[in-house]
């Protein structure tokens, strides 16, 4: 039960890191502690299984670096492990004159980011990609593809442990603090500082810890003695899919120009590696960080989201985007209203309600939501031995061992490994 590090959370950016810190060091002991019986439960098991090319970053950001990287350590992982992925592409489609422009715009920004192949094509191309797709241009990016990435946490996961690492299921942080000393140890202190309860009051001893908590990111770095900014409201996502006769209309990920002045993607459409097609998601607020079903509630967790000041600075400034969300996750026949623009032949009688996600979203106290991946660490005797990745939403699956490089880098760095 004592470890050099102990990594926190059993998602893929968590089980990477892992894997990347336990190969740099193999003399070292780590351990990866995780709530659930699972690995890889949550946003790891709860996404479109999109491997994304960089495109739609602010050039110069972590996200933009570390998805373009990623995205080719993916493949290769994946061609290296035999796991399988489809490179099928994606055209993202204005159906509106006015979106033109932006189109354009994010265009200049793949090429800024260094994304492979991204072309421009007009109405005719369209047709020959997506012969069910009607748009008036479109950005084509033909290294999008898709996976199924609780497959490829698991082959982490595997590595992990081959190279010695231990993993704990049923293993939920509850608490962190410096151990007390006792007379018998010597001048230089403990060996391992650091101990991590769980809710059981089971232990571990460990010298450092990488938190890697998606939807709990700032809970623990609050239970750590660390700041408890940015904090995380949790964004449920519907999806709708596609009855398997009609998933022929579907060929690669079609995705709409976005609305800068709106915080999310919008509807796409997105082939699944099983053949199913994936239509959404929408974006409401989920009344439960873990809460998949529409009527699933924590008074916890709501109360947490509601009295933060930064959620109503964001709701009021996109009232009116909220409420027609809410409005197309109550009524079919709106979300098909927003698939018919791309493909007009899609009717409610050909779509069922399918699977949900929750996004873990950082939110600032002036309600913006934090736009980049955020890794920071403490002060003082345990927030100096803590590296905490507070903010990994989308595309951090695509970034993770690109993400898991960086975190190795932080941790020598920073611990002195």
């Amino acid at each position: 039960s004592t470890f050099d590090v102990a990594v926190v959370g059993a998602g893929i950016v968590g089980l990477a890191s892992a894997r990347e810190l336990v190969r740099r060091h193999p003399s070292l002991a780590f351990a990866v502690l995780e709530k659930e019986k699972e690995l890889a439960h949550h946003q790891s098991g709860h996404n479109s299984g999109v491997i994304h090319s960089g495109i739609y970053y602010k050039p110069g950001s972590l996200k933009a670096k570390l998805c373009v990287q990623g995205a080719a350590l993916c493949y290769e992982y994946c061609d290296q492990k035999g796991i399988p992925y489809k490179q099928c592409g994606k055209l993202i489609v204005a159906v509106e004159q006015d979106e033109i422009p932006r189109l354009k715009a994010l265009y200049e920004r793949g090429l800024q980011n260094n994304v492979r192949g991204l072309k421009l094509i007009g109405a005719k191309e369209i047709q020959a990609k997506e012969p069910f797709c009607r748009g008036l241009m479109a950005l084509d990016s033909p290294y999008t593809g898709i996976v199924n990435y609780k497959q490829v946490a698991q082959s982490y996961a595997e590595d992990f442990q081959e190279a010695g690492g231990t993993i704990l299921t049923d293993f939920e942080v509850t608490n962190m603090e410096m151990a007390k000393e006792s007379s018998s140890e010597s001048e230089d202190g403990l060996k391992y500082p650091v101990v991590v309860r769980n809710s059981k009051g089971e232990e571990i001893y460990c010298r450092h810890i990488v938190t890697c908590a998606g939807l709990y990111s700032d809970r623990l770095s609050e239970i750590s003695g660390c700041s408890p900014e940015p904090r995380i409201v949790p964004f449920r996502g519907d999806y709708l899919v596609l009855k398997p006769e009609k998933c022929y209309m579907v060929k690669g990920n079609i995705y709409p120009v976005p609305n800068p002045r709106f915080p999310f993607l919008g509807f796409h459409f997105t082939p699944r590696m099983d053949g199913s097609v994936w239509l959404g998601p929408n974006a409401v607020l989920a009344f439960k960080r873990e809460g998949y079903r529409l009527f699933d509630f924590s008074a916890g967790d709501f109360l947490d989201a509601v009295m933060y000041s930064g959620l109503w600075k964001l709701v009021l400034r996109n009232l009116s985007y909220g409420l027609s969300e809410i409005y197309r996750a109550c009524f079919l026949s709106a979300q098909v209203k927003q698939l018919q623009k791309f493909i007009p032949e899609v009717t409610i009688n050909d779509v069922l309600r399918g699977p949900s996600g929750v996004r873990a979203q950082a939110l600032d106290s002036d309600g913006n939501l934090v736009d980049d991946f955020v890794f920071d660490g403490g002060s003082g005797d345990i927030g100096s031995r803590i590296l905490h990745v507070r903010n990994a939403p989308s595309p951090a699956a695509t970034s993770s061992l690109a993400i898991a490089k960086m975190i190795a880098d932080e941790v020598k760095r920073r611990f002195e490994l």
